[in-house]
């Protein structure tokens, strides 16, 4: 972990952070989005990894059968650092600069003030700010598509309300077993914090978010 914290590079300042999971195939799955031309790895229906080179549409288009892999879920290394996915946008930059980038956030509020996290940048929004990092947080609200009523049956506007999610560690009981933990981990280690902000630096990507990904950057 040191090592990746003295490997800064690229984009770094203030930010904010929101969560979300719509089971949706992330926008850094699709090809040409990367400088090394690999992708997000996406899964089927059933969350078995498509190795499809990005070309299936996702669920969230008509006719579309790619979905979010419930591996890009966060969890925790310690009580004070974890792993997970964003979908993201930095001021002055696009797509083809941070899909499958990685940041390094110190959460400057709530209580996950202190606490570091290294996420891969797996997605975007029309609706982010810049600076900003929608954790992906299985629970966390579908946002503006949903995708989960589709793959796991999950209510009309996702678990819980449908910008924010639950709001319990209990009703994360109810869910589907590859998403508990990352729902568990939001109420445990993330103490249930309600949109922190955070600092955050570019670094190099860890094995670890890789390893499941199968995404990375040439620089």
């Amino acid at each position: 972990m040191l090592a990746h914290l003295a490997s800064a590079q690229g984009a770094s300042g203030s930010g904010q952070t929101t969560r979300y999971w719509d089971c949706c195939k992330p926008s850094c799955g699709w090809t040409q989005k990367t400088d090394s031309g690999k992708l997000i790895g996406t899964c089927s229906k059933s969350d078995q990894p498509l190795n499809d080179n990005g070309a299936t549409k996702s669920a969230c288009d008509n006719g579309g059968s790619a979905y979010m892999c419930s591996n890009q879920s966060p969890w925790a290394v310690n009580e004070t650092f974890s792993y997970g996915w964003a979908a993201v946008r930095i001021q002055g930059q696009t797509e083809t600069t941070w899909c499958c980038a990685c940041y390094e956030l110190t959460f400057t509020s709530g209580p996950v003030s202190g606490k570091k996290m290294i996420v891969q940048a797996s997605n975007t929004g029309g609706d982010l700010g810049q600076n900003h990092f929608d954790l992906a947080i299985p629970g966390g609200g579908v946002g503006i598509f949903n995708a989960c009523t589709d793959q796991y049956g999950a209510p009309a506007n996702g678990w819980g309300e449908r910008y924010g999610g639950v709001t319990s560690r209990e009703a994360c009981d109810g869910f589907p077993e590859a998403l508990k933990a990352g729902c568990y981990w939001r109420f445990d280690w993330f103490g249930g914090a309600d949109n922190p902000g955070v600092n955050f630096k570019q670094v190099t990507c860890p094995s670890e978010l890789v390893s499941k990904s199968g995404c990375s950057r040439n620089s």
